[in-house]
């Protein structure tokens, strides 16, 4: 099955830009002494500081978008399926975020619906193509 260029360019539009962002993030956390964000928020969690969160989203969550984006611009048969996990990694990374910091912003709901946006187009990339609700089967 052929994607749609309009669907593989999205999708690495997508990536690219969670990609960006969880690089920054992990820069402006680590080195960026949190960015402002108050250290308060982290009481009730296992960390001290923004270092370790900081490297995590780094690494975790921007590790998995660059993989994803690699394999696209490879051609590699698994790079759909990258990309729906790297889209579920996001959204897991936010999830977690919130049930830890119990905070809301703005930003999680652009990175979860970046996440959501990212698998969905997987998912239609690897053959989930919709059909009318009520159509039949052959």
């Amino acid at each position: 099955m052929t994607v749609p260029r309009a669907l593989r360019v999205t999708l690495l539009v997508v990536a690219w830009f969670n990609l960006v962002s969880a690089v920054a993030g992990m820069i402006g956390l680590t080195a960026g002494g949190g960015i402002g964000v108050p250290l308060g928020w982290l009481e009730g969690t296992p960390f001290t500081t923004y270092f370790w969160p900081g490297v995590i989203l780094g690494v975790v969550v921007g590790g998995m978008q660059a993989l994803a984006v690699i394999a696209q611009y490879r051609r590699y048969a698994l790079a759909w399926g990258l990309q729906a996990a790297a889209g579920l990694v996001m959204m897991i990374w936010i999830f977690v975020e919130l049930a830890m910091l119990l905070v809301w912003s703005p930003l999680h709901g652009i990175y979860f619906g970046t996440g959501l946006l990212q698998t969905v187009l997987a998912v239609l990339a690897l053959g989930a193509w919709p059909r009318p609700l009520l159509s039949r089967t052959p």
